[in-house]
């Protein structure tokens, strides 16, 4: 099993414009390394006003320091005069693995994989996690969180019954309830979701979309905050356990993109990238055969009109800027996550590696 780490690495955030100016083509990314550890695994990347959060495989840590500083995270002394805390969560003396975190407002959630699932909130000021959620199931396994607001949230997992495993707060995450599934979608055979880069839940507004993976890759879709859910096919590539959706993203409303495959045939181009103009009740390929493969993430550039998008998986970093239709390679390095700050920069997330990401013309 891998475990956990959380760590909060401070850094300046500057604020994103708010016009839309198409700029010339972006034409290479620069890669900078901020944490660099082979013991990492990091598949759940975050970040507030001060700190970059992060799931992986050992420890929870906070650590305060500006954005060029380079530590390694097994040794808690550093030159910088600010501190650093680590502190394990184990259930049954073995540490627990985490692949979903979420900031709301400074207040980190994180949800663990595995049986027992369990959900923690942890304050900005301390060092002691809150246990508010436990599951205990032989087929429980969660893959992605989420929040509308500072007080409702959501977290999915894969099916414990014949529905996907959907539980929500509604009180700042003190408490949380799994939803029966008479209330969900029944789940196909082999309908699951995969916990690749913690971006199978997106969210505009009140409207909540989530991609499911497997032998069947489907769209769950919530207008009104988890309380209603409708269901849509998608024609993604799909049968197998490792096929389907991996990730979603939506711009607005309406615009959407999810990539995906197959993680044991990366190079496969067919049927693996998909796109929505009607708010996710219809989808089409695009780029199919060629552009990127197996890609684990997918995000809108902010502030470009829902035009530019980047993926990123272990086999590299890609770039479009017209809505999926055609592809640019920028980079072979590989990531599982990525996270935009503003319209330029992002920060990824990998084996062994977190790294700022600037793009360029």
């Amino acid at each position: 099993m891998k475990y956990l780490i959380i760590s909060l690495l401070l850094l300046g955030i500057t604020s994103c414009q708010d016009d839309y100016v198409r700029p010339p083509n972006v034409s290479e990314v620069v890669i900078e390394p901020i944490v660099e550890d082979s013991l990492l695994s990091i598949r759940a990347l975050e970040f507030n006003d001060e700190y970059i959060l992060y799931g992986s495989n050992d420890h929870i840590g906070k650590h305060a320091l500006n954005s060029q500083f380079k530590i390694n995270l097994n040794d808690l002394s550093t030159n910088n005069g600010k501190e650093h805390f680590k502190n394990v969560i184990t259930f049954n003396d073995q540490p627990l693995h985490f692949r979903a975190i979420k900031d709301v407002k400074g207040i980190l959630f994180a949800i663990s994989i595995g049986n027992p699932a369990r959900l923690y909130k942890l304050y900005r000021k301390s060092k002691t996690p809150k246990l508010v959620y436990e599951e205990s199931d032989e087929k429980v396994f969660y893959d992605s969180i989420d929040f509308w607001n500072e007080k409702e949230g959501i977290a999915i997992g894969d099916p414990t019954d014949d529905c996907m495993s959907i539980i929500i707060t509604r009180d700042g995450g003190e408490t949380w309830k799994k939803l029966s599934c008479e209330d969900l979608p029944k789940a196909k055979e082999g309908e699951a979701a995969f916990a690749a880069s913690d971006t199978n839940i997106a969210i505009v507004g009140d409207n909540t979309w989530v991609a499911t993976g497997g032998k069947a890759s489907r769209i769950l879709y919530s207008p009104d905050k988890g309380k209603t859910w409708e269901v849509y096919d998608t024609p993604i590539i799909q049968g197998k356990e490792t096929t389907g959706m991996y990730s979603i993203d939506f711009y607005d409303e309406k615009n959407g993109f999810a990539i995906g495959g197959d993680y044991t045939k990366p190079n496969d181009t067919l049927n693996n990238k998909i796109k929505t103009s009607d708010g996710g009740k219809t989808w089409k390929v695009v780029a199919n055969g060629e552009g990127p493969g197996y890609r684990s993430c997918i995000q809108y550039i902010p502030n470009r009109n829902g035009k530019e998008l980047v993926a990123v998986g272990f086999k590299g970093i890609d770039y479009t800027n017209d809505s999926g239709n055609s592809w640019k390679h920028l980079s072979d390095e590989g990531f599982y996550t990525i996270r935009f700050l503003n319209d330029s920069v992002a920060y990824a997330a990998g084996n062994g590696r977190i790294s700022k990401l600037t793009f360029k013309e």
